[in-house]
């Protein structure tokens, strides 16, 4: 049916599984018209080919979101297929977990790489246009652990933190401007990501229920959207927690997390 989105363009990094994939199906089926990108060709054409299926529009390109280079031209391609992108969701993500002995340097800065300049990235390439054109959206995907440094994901949060930060400081640049910028800050969803996780997740999410979420947030072009809200509210008393409190629940609760995969 069509909603808010309707005849839009918008384009989704990291759509090939997860909160991506469900948000492509999401807004397909209020009329948008969509750009997908990710790095795993061969499962966009599987969600470009269930979208067109299902009667949307889709369009497809292949790229790392931490090359600079590849992501512009990407969305260019995008643009030239579909037209001015009205939307622009960040999505893309990887989770590793923060080593200390020895330190995983080359997973830190890859996350950091892929997370945060991932995120500058896609912006940067639909920027300029909808300065130009005087209106526009740009969201990203961040997370709850943003609000606090976790102990065996010190690395995974500071990248949400910096996400949070720049997408903050990007609001208020822009609010003259028409663009209106979104920080969603998801709690545990159910993905690739999450089911290496040996971990108990509280209030846990299916992905589909997560996507209508995001995109009802959307619709209302909220500033930062925290859900569900018992996460939020548990990372919020979290980050009052003195440094030997956090240490024993987290020692209590997780053993050592495996590498998890990019969404």
């Amino acid at each position: 049916m069509p909603g808010a989105f309707a005849e839009r363009v918008a384009v989704i990094t990291g759509a090939s599984s997860g909160i991506g994939s469900a948000l492509a199906k999401e807004l397909s089926r209020q009329g948008c018209k969509l750009g997908l990108l990710a790095r795993r060709k061969d499962r966009l054409e599987q969600l470009a080919a269930d979208v067109k299926t299902a009667g949307g529009t889709a369009a497809l390109a292949q790229a790392d979101v931490g090359n600079r280079e590849e992501t512009l031209q990407a969305i260019q391609q995008l643009r030239e297929q579909l037209g001015p992108i009205d939307l622009m969701i960040a999505n893309a993500g990887v989770g590793t977990p923060t080593e200390i002995d020895p330190m995983n340097s080359a997973d830190v800065a890859a996350m950091f790489r892929i997370n945060v300049m991932g995120v500058v990235h896609a912006i940067e390439a639909v920027l300029p246009d909808m300065l130009q054109r005087g209106q526009g959206h740009l969201a990203a995907v961040s997370s709850v652990a943003g609000m606090k440094g976790l102990p065996g994901s010190g690395a995974y949060c500071a990248t949400k933190s910096a996400i949070n930060t720049f997408m903050e400081a990007l609001r208020i640049q822009l609010r003259r401007k028409n663009i209106a910028v979104t920080t969603i800050c998801p709690g545990f969803v159910k993905s690739e990501m999450t089911d290496g996780n040996d971990f108990h997740m509280p209030w846990l999410l299916e992905t589909d229920d997560a996507a209508k979420r995001i995109v009802r947030a959307l619709e209302r072009k909220k500033k930062v959207f925290t859900f569900p809200w018992q996460m939020g509210l548990m990372m919020r008393v979290t980050a009052w927690l003195p440094d030997w409190a956090l240490d024993q629940v987290v020692t209590r609760r997780s053993k050592k997390l495996p590498k998890r995969k990019l969404s």
